[in-house]
């Protein structure tokens, strides 16, 4: 029996159906014999981040959170950019987990996938190294012009994003393997 890594996919976009959402998919697809892959639909649940309540007792769903962070092998956060920066709540999330260490050394594999992306990849990456997760070069993915990309069935169907996505997940599964 295989044992598959558990990781915990993390949408930036709220939006049903969205095309980050229809990426992770695919990314699911393509990576069902290899991983175990959880998508945490709770981003919009979140309470708003108050430093006050992030204590030893914080909000049930930030519990929560925190636990299936903890818990996987690793993360993957795949967000659209919005106005050049990370939509908010994204940055939410990431932000009730700040006083915690449940992002230190976790594997992360990081795509950024919108009309342009790059001001909010850059901020990704950079949020991320400041909460000490691990990443390199191969395991971020920047693409720009993601609605595009899909059929008018939800499709991933351009090649070069296929091509780029599999030398990804090539990189990802380096990293959760170090």
């Amino acid at each position: 029996m295989q044992n598959n890594k558990r990781i915990l996919a993390i949408i930036g976009s709220t939006r049903t159906n969205s095309s980050n959402l229809k990426l992770i998919q695919h990314f699911g697809a393509l990576t069902r014999d290899l991983y175990d892959i959880t998508i945490f639909e709770g981003l919009s649940g979140l309470p708003h981040f108050n430093p006050d309540l992030d204590n030893e007792n914080p909000p049930s769903s930030v519990d929560e959170f925190r636990k299936l962070i903890s818990n996987a092998d690793g993360l993957l956060i795949c967000t659209p950019e919005y106005v050049f920066s990370l939509p908010g709540s994204l940055k939410n999330a990431i932000e009730w987990c700040v006083s915690t260490t449940v992002f230190s050394q976790k594997p992360i594999g990081l795509i950024t996938a919108s009309a342009s992306g790059e001001k909010g990849h850059e901020q990704l990456q950079l949020i991320m190294k400041t909460v000490e997760t691990k990443f390199n070069d191969d395991t971020t993915l920047l693409i720009s012009g993601i609605k595009g990309k899909f059929n008018e069935h939800g499709v991933l169907i351009d090649i070069e994003t296929i091509r780029r996505l599999n030398l990804f997940i090539s990189g990802f599964n380096k990293l959760l393997s170090d």
